[in-house]
């Protein structure tokens, strides 16, 4: 397993589907992920730090687990399967609970809980972000530039671009 962080959430043009880059906090490999409009608004509302009025799905799922008295100690991406991607979160009292990756991202922001994928998701559908979206290996310095002007993109995204 390794660890990954979210770089952000964005629109694919020109199909306009959105979806979430990972990347492997140590490594170069990012890992997109296509993913519906309402889970997109969903993480890029919790990474803008917005607190809706009343509870939306994720955040009423956080506080049912903090409720019973348990903690989502992690979230793992298992498997991938002709581009659908599988996640897995991990509770305090053990229990292992499918679930679709987009959810699982948006419960793990609203936790504070470390994000994991296997090695063999890495392996498949991992992708070292190059120029004009070309796969190739990019020096550290050229990689954080491009996660840097990606990250600025994203500080222009609204929840209601989503919709």
């Amino acid at each position: 397993m390794r660890e990954l962080e979210i770089v952000g959430v964005r629109i694919e043009l020109p199909s306009n589907q959105p979806l979430i880059l990972l990347k492997e906090v140590d490594g170069p490999r990012h890992l997109p992920v296509w993913i519906g409009a309402p889970e997109a608004a969903s993480i890029a509302t919790s990474l803008q730090g917005i607190t809706p009025p009343r509870p939306m799905t994720h955040d009423l799922l956080a506080s049912v687990i903090d409720a019973a008295g348990l903690v989502l100690t992690g979230v793992s991406i298992v498997a991938v399967e002709d581009a659908v991607f599988y996640a897995r979160l991990h509770l305090s009292n053990g229990a292992e609970v499918d679930a679709r990756t987009s959810d699982a991202v948006a419960l793990m922001l609203r936790t504070g809980a470390p994000l994991n994928c296997a090695d063999a998701v890495l392996d498949e559908a991992g992708v070292i972000i190059g120029d004009g979206g070309q796969e190739e290996r990019a020096e550290p310095e050229e990689a954080e530039a491009q996660v840097r002007e990606f990250r600025e993109f994203l500080d222009d995204i609204e929840p209601e671009d989503f919709r």
